[in-house]
């Protein structure tokens, strides 16, 4: 889910990307950006669950939380879900879409595009063992801003993790992932100290009464939204 943007909004706005999103070209790789408020930054979340109301949504809120907190007067977060999102990854490879269909990724364009988005953190469900094909088709469409001149280089990602089990396939997701954004020259973190590894693996476990009740998972989660905030402040020169 996107608020505040709508395909029409996009088109007056990014009319650089084809309406239907039908080829990945240079022509579309041309990406509007609008300058970034001074002496502030921006940590967008995109939650890669095919449901709305999802535990990986949840984690990621909990994320950007912990980010703000690190200077709520200099960090602004967002979270996007791609749930109800149609995002064809086959439009990376140069498959036109099928006459009259729609694709949702160019309305996500002018967000990413944002120069005020300093780091991005993305979170996927784990399905047997890796990202959701949802997280994947976004991770490929991504190709857009590596034709426009790596236009995501240097910012800072993390990535979380949810998974049935507390090892079910949370650190493989997780390490696809970053693999994916080391592609875009990213700036790859983990989570920060005490925890300190990959990126926080969340546990869905059925007992609990809802994903933040993984006191394990949730810490992790927490200190890779500092991390990401504290790394994300450096490079922009606001600490």
């Amino acid at each position: 889910m996107v608020e505040n943007v709508t395909r029409r909004s996009f088109l007056g706005t990014a009319g650089a990307v084809a309406a239907t999103g039908a080829v990945a070209s240079t022509a579309e790789a041309k990406i509007e950006k609008s300058a970034a408020p001074a002496g502030s930054i921006k940590i967008l979340g995109i939650g890669c669950s095919p449901r709305e109301q999802s535990t990986t949504a949840q984690s990621l809120a909990v994320c950007l939380a912990a980010a703000q907190e690190v200077d709520p007067d200099k960090i602004d977060i967002e979270l996007i879900k791609l749930a109800g999102l149609r995002i064809n990854g086959n439009v990376a490879a140069g498959v036109a879409l099928e006459p009259g269909e729609r694709d949702d990724f160019p309305a996500l364009v002018p967000k990413l595009a944002d120069l005020a988005v300093a780091g991005i953190i993305i979170g996927s469900p784990v399905y047997f063992g890796n990202m959701s094909s949802h997280c994947k088709a976004f991770l490929e469409r991504l190709l857009v801003f590596r034709q426009d001149g790596f236009a995501l280089s240097n910012k800072v990602a993390g990535v979380l993790a949810v998974g049935g089990a507390r090892n079910g396939g949370q650190e493989l997701t997780i390490k696809s992932i970053q693999t994916s954004l080391f592609c875009q020259e990213m700036i790859i973190v983990g989570e920060s100290r005490p925890t300190a590894h990959f990126g926080p693996g969340a546990w869905n476990n059925k007992q609990f009464e809802g994903i933040t009740h993984d006191e394990v998972g949730m810490s992790a989660v927490k200190n890779l939204g500092r991390r990401v905030a504290r790394v994300a402040l450096m490079i922009a020169g606001n600490s």
